[in-house]
């Protein structure tokens, strides 16, 4: 592990740059202006959910270097909540204030087939795999993979998009699974992931300061629905040796990276009991909003910690806390006509809390909210927010979310 170098710290009264103004964005600024920072965003969207809580909103796209530099050129720290910054945006906000994390890191990051190549180079754990760049490189994978796999594009794609599942059976028509799934890539390269059994996914995040001081937090449980993350929970039901293990495995990459910022590392629990890293996100993640409630620190102070160089804060885990997205499914009927989600009594239920991103056009599978809910136990944090959850759009206490099974 690395050895910590003298601090250079950016104190409070400084301004934080942050490239992207979505929830996470948000969420990072209403963090930094509690402890004392100014903050400017840059984003395509005039109306993103960080403007309202921001003292400046530069709109522009991702790849408009000459905005990149004049965010940078007022602020004394940038950072990011979104991995599709330009690399070009990249160096030159570098040319007037540090870019934590790095160009270097975002570089290999931004590529699932880098990302995957580097991970492997570096003997982290991973599941089988294969680079394709051609719908005939598609068609030899899969049968090499064993028939069951998943589809994702190098580039882009999240929250289900740009990926696509495969499962060769008998007399299906394999040439039009080939063809779906080519298209759910956007026919064009990505990588071909074999299926694995698993016991859960779960996702650790790790911070790294500057001067190379580390923390890394209790593993998050995570349970997705049709490629989205539906709840997760801190922290996940792991045996001890485990969860030293993630740890370990969290920190280890951090420091190849010469990680500055926070780092998301998903990993796979197989049935046989090994850990496999998934994917990489260098910023905060969906899975860790529950750090909110749970944890000593949230992710969002840590972000700013770590990119001002300063004491990284405590992740011990003071009461286990689960969130619940709310996709704007929840504001919609199923013929696509409004509706206005039953939030008063979402709150009835004890230790649940609201948080609402300030977007205004719901649509199906965007990310509008969350609910968080804290309890005794893991188990007690998930079956509360799910039975908030479901009391959004019912009328009385009687349903009550399903047991979790760990």
């Amino acid at each position: 592990m690395s050895k910590a170098s003298p601090r250079n710290p950016i104190l409070p009264g400084a301004t934080i740059g942050i490239f992207g103004g979505g929830q996470l964005g948000r969420m990072t600024a209403m963090a930094a202006r509690a402890m004392g920072y100014r903050i400017q965003v840059l984003d395509p969207d005039p109306a993103c959910p960080a403007r309202f809580v921001v003292d400046g909103c530069i709109e522009a796209n991702w790849d408009d270097a000459r905005e990149a530099a004049n965010l940078a050129r007022g602020c004394d720290v940038v950072t990011l909540e979104i991995e599709q910054i330009s690399l070009a945006s990249m160096d030159a906000a570098a040319s007037f204030a540090p870019v934590r994390p790095g160009r270097n890191m975002l570089a290999v990051i931004q590529d699932r087939i880098e990302q995957k190549n580097w991970l492997r180079k570096n003997g982290f754990p991973l599941g089988d795999f294969r680079a394709v760049r051609s719908l005939e490189d598609l068609r030899e994978a899969i049968p090499a993979l064993g028939g069951r796999c998943f589809c994702k594009s190098a580039t882009g794609g999240y929250d289900g998009r740009g990926q696509g599942k495969v499962g060769f059976r008998p007399g299906a028509d394999s040439e039009q699974e080939l063809r779906g799934a080519w298209e759910a890539l956007g026919e064009g390269p990505g990588v071909v992931e074999r299926a694995v059994e698993l016991e859960r996914e779960i996702s650790v995040l790790v911070a790294r300061s500057p001067s190379g001081e580390v923390k890394v937090y209790p593993a998050a449980w995570n349970h997705h629905e049709n490629q989205i993350l539906a709840w997760s929970v801190i922290p996940a039901p792991l045996l001890e040796p485990m969860e030293v293990e993630t740890r370990d495995l969290a920190e280890s990459i951090a420091d190849t990276f010469g990680l500055e910022g926070i780092l998301a590392v998903e990993m796979f629990v197989t049935t046989e009991g090994k850990l496999l890293v998934n994917e990489l996100a260098p910023r905060p993640h969906n899975s860790y909003h529950s750090s909110e409630r749970a944890s000593v620190t949230s992710q969002f102070e840590q972000l700013v910690r770590a990119v001002c160089d300063l004491p990284l804060g405590d992740v011990t885990t003071v009461q286990p806390c689960a969130i619940a997205n709310l996709l704007g499914d929840v504001w919609l009927n199923e013929d696509g006509s409004a509706r206005e989600p039953h939030f008063d009594r979402a709150l009835a239920v004890p230790g649940v809390r609201l948080h609402l991103y300030e977007k205004h056009r719901p649509r199906k599978g965007r990310k509008m909210g969350h609910l968080s809910a804290v309890g005794a136990t893991a188990d007690e944090a998930v079956a509360s927010v799910l039975k908030a959850q479901e009391l959004l759009w019912t009328v009385s206490f009687a349903g009550l979310a399903p047991a979790i099974v760990t």
